[in-house]
């Protein structure tokens, strides 16, 4: 079964620029052909998007599918709970637009054997890069209460390199895409502060060894200056976050290709909707640094760093339906992004940082035909991707 798309305006995410008049065929689930003018052959089917603007589907870096964002509830979860709550999650995210994730930190690794459940059955849900468990230290950011039946089930407690050897080999073992290691304290977490350094450069080093020895990534939660700087010398490939990055690390990050998901939308939302809703020791972390964090990741981005759309999602008040747009929106009004840079940083440049670009992340043949159809253009104002009855496609089929 083929079908023909013509009359498009696309965005294809490898340039910056509309291309008008474009056609493109979907055969099996992918791209076969992209051409302009009109299209050189016959399909199956043949559809006029009658001038509309095409993109690739959007990709959130950092989302948490385990989270309610309304609730915010953490401790004493049950797998059943986080389950029902991560299928809900998965489809607000894939009804937004958003075409594929990588979830950075799940309890019972729920990311993993969701993303393999759906590998066999019909889960309509974005792609997923899973991370399961993520690596903290015992006290330190993401160590929360045990689970309803006793067992630890949010995060690895490593408190030495051997600790972290294993924490990390039992992740791969049982099937993580990428491995999560807690560099600092966190606005969320009572017991420490942003700039609190967390696991030691020696136990990330060895998180770092272990996985890319397997071909896997490591990202860094790491919030404060002091762990940054220990998660860059780790050797790891992204940070998250990065309230306090400063000028030489943002060198090192353009020098050395480490990607940056600043999450900016986790601290918009805390400002926008949890003040007279949330602890008042979160509050205080999040005013504290708030201004600090748009500005440091703003100049970040000016000095070449890659820049990618992760939300945070499940944060409080932190949608899984709106969220990516809002990210999007805060790179350009708030970072100094372009549109189209905006749109880069949640398709080709996600997709690099994922490792899926082999078949993600743009619009050109052998790729999956994962795309959105908009009424106004993107690259004029990040506002059209806003729209609420958008068209979305995921390997070929609409998303009713």
């Amino acid at each position: 079964m083929s079908t023909i798309y013509y009359n498009a305006s696309m965005f294809d995410g490898k340039s910056k620029e509309i291309t008008r008049n474009t056609w493109f065929e979907v055969t099996d689930s992918k791209i076969s052909q992209v051409g302009t003018g009109n299209p050189a052959k016959k399909a199956d089917e043949n559809i006029d998007l009658k001038g509309k603007y095409v993109t690739p589907g959007l990709i959130n870096a950092h989302t948490h599918m385990m989270m309610n964002p309304v609730t915010n509830k953490l401790e004493y979860l049950s797998e059943t709970e986080v389950t029902a709550t991560a299928i809900q999650n998965l489809r607000d995210l894939l009804e937004s637009g958003v075409t594929y994730i990588r979830d950075c930190g799940c309890a019972f690794n729920t990311d993993i054997k969701l993303r393999d459940f759906a590998k066999e059955h019909n889960l309509e849900a974005p792609g997923i890069v899973a991370s399961g468990r993520p690596m903290s230290m015992t006290g330190g950011h993401g160590d929360f209460k045990e689970g309803a039946n006793g067992e630890i089930d949010w995060s690895y407690l490593t408190d030495s390199p051997d600790e972290m050897r294993k924490s990390v080999r039992t992740a791969l073992k049982i099937g993580a895409d990428n491995i999560k290691v807690m560099a600092t304290g966190g606005v969320m977490s009572a017991g420490d502060n942003i700039d609190d350094t967390a696991l030691t450069p020696e136990e990330m080093k060895v998180a770092v060894e272990e996985a890319h020895h397997k071909g896997k990534k490591v990202a860094a939660h790491a919030q404060g200056n002091s762990g940054i700087q220990n998660a860059l010398d780790a050797g790891v490939d992204s940070i998250e976050h990065g309230i306090y990055v400063d000028e030489k690390q943002a060198d090192y990050m353009v020098k050395h290709n480490v990607y940056l998901v600043p999450t900016l939308n986790a601290a918009a939302s805390i400002s926008k909707y949890g003040r007279d809703k949330l602890p008042s020791y979160m509050i205080r972390k999040n005013d504290q640094v708030k201004a600090d964090f748009f500005k440091n990741v703003s100049l970040a981005f000016k000095k070449g760093v890659k820049v990618i759309v992760g939300t945070d999602a499940g944060t409080p008040f932190n949608s899984f339906k709106t969220g990516t747009w809002e990210e999007m929106q805060l790179l350009v009004n708030e970072i100094g992004a372009t549109p189209s840079q905006a749109l880069l940083s949640a398709t080709q440049y996600a997709a690099d940082l994922l490792g899926i670009s082999d078949n993600y992340g743009t619009l050109e043949p052998g790729k999956f035909a994962d795309f959105l159809v908009l009424d106004q253009d993107p690259t004029q104002s990040v506002d059209a991707i806003t729209q609420v009855d958008k068209l979305v496609f995921q390997h070929g089929k609409q998303i009713k």
